[in-house]
């Protein structure tokens, strides 16, 4: 029994780990049972480290986070080769978005990955959401549900499952629940109809995994995070949504629910309330035994019942099971290469007031651009890099808040801004810009705020391909 215990935790545990290969105790936590792995852009993500993982156990359940646009673990040295959520929402074509997450699946078929964490199905209703925003299709559950439902649809035919997420919603938040507990105010009925029907309309389009938010939802329970809650997962989300697939939480060590509670803790409450998968974003050999242990414990104490934490396992290889039998689906999708559709999407996703027609190499003030940390800061990306292509001797400088506008001599002048509409400092700088030299074009690559009389562009997204639409629109 004691064995059997142990290789039940390990396969409800889904750590991921330091370094570029597999480390020992990784190897030897797979031979146990360790039923999946998290990968991150740390990992220098290929094929020789998916190879390495499965040779320690071919049924692993392999996750990353793929989702486009500000969120990629595969494409962070030059930015992602799709727009992201937000654009795909402002075109609102369901077939282009189905295209991009074919494309998204394929890529991660190649790797022979199993699980993608995406798409987020959040409806962001509050634009002050500090940690959503263009992640999100759009503010309104409608357009969320059905670009949802073709993400998933485009993901999983590639033979690849995909995780709509962060149940029941992490659209109408102002906390970033990496850094504390968000609290979704708002009434069950609010809740039923506008953050639930996204989650909905994936379960009817059969996606393969949930995940779990780390928020506190009162009018669903009061005292528990829904990761934490019996009421949130087993009651809504498996009866009366009646999602049967695997339930994983967000990373467990976030600060929304770490500040809590231990890891172990956290653990052993996740899957007494429903969940299947525990995401770990970063672990050592310590660490992964410190929870398998909780556990453990948690079943011979009477806390957390075997059979729930079968049932958990079970989900896992369900899902493990499910990929093994999508072989067909991805030798098709390997074959079926658009490696142009991302560009295609950012190109219908521009928005733009006014005309721009650079003709010479511009001075490109960025304020507030969101850079990847897995990325030299020394590296140009986003827009000026992509304008420095067409136009080489573009020159730029970085602002953040406080910071001083530089001089402006007679060079065309561009303005690169994030979420303007979030930030006031962001605003007033475009103000003082535009106060100086007027004819200052203005690039938004978040939840925009154009300023008046300006020319502007919204990007809707930052990637590789945003910034290059955006370039491309800038010196037509």
């Amino acid at each position: 029994m004691s064995g059997d215990l142990d290789r039940l935790a390990m396969t409800a545990l889904h750590p991921g780990f330091d370094g570029t290969s597999v480390p020992d105790w990784l190897r030897r936590a797979l031979d146990e049972g360790l039923g999946g792995v998290v990968l991150f852009a740390r990992n220098a993500v290929d094929g020789r480290l998916v190879r390495q993982i499965r040779a320690g156990n071919p049924d692993a359940v392999i996750a990353i986070d793929e989702e486009g646009g500000t969120v990629t673990r595969l494409e962070v040295a030059a930015g992602s080769s799709f727009p992201g959520n937000r654009a795909l929402g402002v075109v609102d074509d369901v077939a282009l978005t189905e295209q991009v997450g074919r494309q998204i699946g394929r890529m991660l078929a190649d790797l022979d990955i199993t699980l993608d964490y995406a798409p987020s199905a959040d409806v962001n209703a509050n634009p002050a959401n500090p940690v959503i925003g263009v992640r999100s299709f759009g503010p309104t559950p409608e357009l969320v549900a059905r670009h949802t439902v073709a993400y998933v649809r485009g993901v999983q035919g590639a033979g690849v499952a995909a995780c709509a997420k962060h149940f029941p919603g992490h659209g109408d938040t102002v906390t970033d629940s990496h850094l504390a507990l968000p609290t979704v105010h708002a009434a069950r009925e609010v809740l039923a109809e506008r953050d639930l029907p996204p989650f909905r309309a994936a379960i009817e389009a059969g996606v393969r995994s949930i995940m779990s938010g780390h928020l506190l939802v009162p009018a669903l329970d009061p005292s528990l995070p829904a990761t934490l809650s019996r009421t949130v997962l087993t009651e809504l989300l498996r009866g009366e949504l009646g999602f049967d697939g695997m339930l994983v939480t967000d990373a467990i060590e976030m600060q929304a629910v770490a500040a809590m509670f231990t890891p172990g803790e956290i653990a052993v409450r996740a899957l007494a309330a429903g969940v299947d998968a525990i995401c770990v974003g970063l672990t050592t050999e310590d660490g992964l035994r410190e929870l398998r242990e909780a556990v453990v414990a948690a079943v011979r104490a009477g806390r957390l019942p075997e059979e729930r934490l079968a049932e958990a396992a079970a989900r896992v290889r369900a899902l493990s099971g499910w990929y093994a039998g999508q072989a067909q689906a991805r030798a098709q999708a390997h074959d079926d290469v658009d490696e142009g559709v991302g560009l295609r999407a950012a190109r219908a996703a521009l928005s733009t007031t006014g005309t721009a027609g650079l003709d010479r190499a511009p001075l490109v003030v960025e304020v507030n651009t969101r850079l990847s940390q897995a990325v030299d800061p020394a590296v140009r990306t986003g827009v000026a890099a992509a304008l420095a292509a067409l136009l080489p001797d573009t020159a730029g400088v970085r602002l953040g808040p406080g910071g001083d506008l530089p001089a402006f001599d007679d060079r065309p002048v561009v303005l690169v801004v994030h979420d303007a509409a979030r930030h006031d400092w962001v605003r007033d700088v475009v103000a003082k810009a535009l106060a100086v030299r007027p004819d200052a074009i203005v690039v938004d690559t978040g939840i925009p705020a154009p300023p008046e009389g300006a020319t502007h562009v919204a990007t809707h997204g930052i990637s590789r391909v945003s910034a290059q639409a955006a370039a491309e629109w800038l010196v037509q």
